[in-house]
Order: C-alpha cells, then sequence, then structure tokens
C-alpha cells in the first residue's frame, strides 16, 4: 500500500477501557481490515516556538488551528524514511501535508531551513515552518498503535493507540522509547478517521456503552502536563 501524503478528513477521538477494545476488535472483524505493517511503534516530534504558540493556540480551541511534526515508524536512524507533517483543523475537517525524508535530511532543513527536496507538498510545509520564529523540536511522544480500515471503504480507518509516552528532552527519534504517560494505566486511545459519517455499526457500540467522544490531544496533554510541573498545577485538558 503506497503512503498517503495528503488527507482531507474527519478525525473523532474516543477513550476506550482495555475490555471495551477488545470487545470492539470483536465486532471489527466483519467489517475492517487490519493495516499491513500491524501493531507498530510511533514516535511525533513536535515543533514549536520557544512559547509555544502552536499548542497553546490549539488548546484554545479555535476555529481554525495546525500543528508541525516529524514522524518516524519504529525507532530511526540516519537512513530511516521519515515524514515532516503539517496537520491543520478547520471546522472540524483535518487536513494534513506530509513529506518523507531521511532522518539525517530532516536535522540538516532543520539547521539550514533549506529543502531538501522541491515539490508542491515540500514548499506548503516549508512555508509553515518558516512562517514560525525560532521553531523547534518542543516535546516527543511515542505509542503502540493498532489501524485498521474499512473492508467496503479504505477511507475509513481506525486506530487503536496504547502505552501513549511524552518527554520533552533527547529529542530525537533515534533515541529509545520512554518517557512519562499521557493516559491513565487501563486507557487506549481511539481515532475514527472518515470523509463521511460513522457507520451503524460502531455507532451501536458506542451507544451501548455510553461511549462519547473526547477532544483528547497527545501533543495538548503533554504541554499541561509540563506546565503543570512547572507552574505547580493549574490547567487540565478538556
Amino acid at each position: 500500500m503506497a503512503t498517503q501524503m495528503t488527507f482531507k478528513r474527519y478525525e473523532t477521538k474516543y477513550i476506550l477501557t482495555i475490555s471495551q477494545k477488545e470487545e470492539l476488535l470483536s465486532i471489527m472483524k466483519e467489517h475492517m481490515e487490519a493495516d499491513c505493517h500491524g501493531k507498530s511503534d510511533i514516535l511525533s516530534l513536535y515543533l514549536d516556538t520557544s512559547n509555544f504558540l502552536l499548542v497553546r493556540r490549539s488548546i484554545e480551541k479555535p476555529q481554525y488551528k495546525e500543528k508541525l511534526r516529524v514522524r518516524s515508524y519504529g525507532i530511526a536512524d540516519a537512513d530511516t524514511v521519515i515524514y515532516l507533517e503539517l496537520k491543520k483543523k478547520f471546522n472540524s475537517i483535518v487536513y494534513k501535508r506530509r513529506a518523507g525524508m531521511r532522518e539525517k535530511q530532516f536535522e540538516q532543513y532543520l539547521a539550514t531551513k533549506v529543502p531538501c527536496k522541491d515539490t508542491q507538498i515540500m514548499r506548503e510545509l516549508d512555508y509553515a515552518v518558516k512562517r514560525y520564529d525560532n521553531l523547534a523540536p518542543s516535546i516527543l511522544i511515542s505509542y503502540e498503535r493498532e489501524a485498521f480500515f474499512g473492508k467496503k471503504d479504505s477511507e475509513f480507518r481506525m486506530t487503536f493507540d496504547e502505552n501513549i509516552l511524552w518527554r520533552d528532552y533527547d529529542l530525537s527519534l533515534c533515541s529509545s522509547i520512554y518517557g512519562e504517560p499521557a493516559m491513565a494505566p487501563g486507557k487506549v486511545l481511539l481515532e475514527v478517521k472518515t470523509t463521511g459519517a460513522i457507520p451503524l455499526w460502531l455507532v451501536n457500540f458506542f451507544s451501548m456503552h455510553n461511549i462519547r467522544s473526547t477532544s483528547f490531544s497527545k501533543y495538548g496533554t503533554a504541554y499541561l502536563a509540563k506546565y503543570n510541573r512547572q507552574n505547580g498545577g493549574i490547567y487540565t485538558y478538556e
């Protein structure tokens, strides 16, 4: 399956228990196929300004918001292909642009702001990077993901994220997976990604268990944990 570089879709999040996840996986067998990568480790290195402008704007839940990050599937090395991503959200619709490059190329780009390739997507990403002053790695988030796509609609996707960890030091995709937990033990983050309506079988599952969508953000949660640690605990993410 070719790696998709542009996305336009709705993304809705839900927090499940382990038992709810297992029950849902059983229901999904009739409707969903497992992604070819199976269960994988994902590392996302978020880029932000020195005063965390992007994540602070995101927490305020404006009509439009955006995030910049670089992502690897598994621990990277200098020659691993990683993805620089711009994720924008406007009126509940998520738009994503991503460009693949070697990890060593990304490090060079971050230092020089000279793109390693000249493509339309890379020009969009480069414009976004240069729009912010002093943009730099801020927080690294890792998690285990299981991904699935619809048997009848491959654009319909569901992902389960567990063991979500964050740290604000050792900010390298080439480093080990470790950090502080971003979710309570025994909880799973489900993301439902669709270009249309959520199927009835999934709506029925949510209704049966009284599960409602959440605005949980990995980066927002990590930032507020960092802020509260430094300032005595004031804000929570809702």
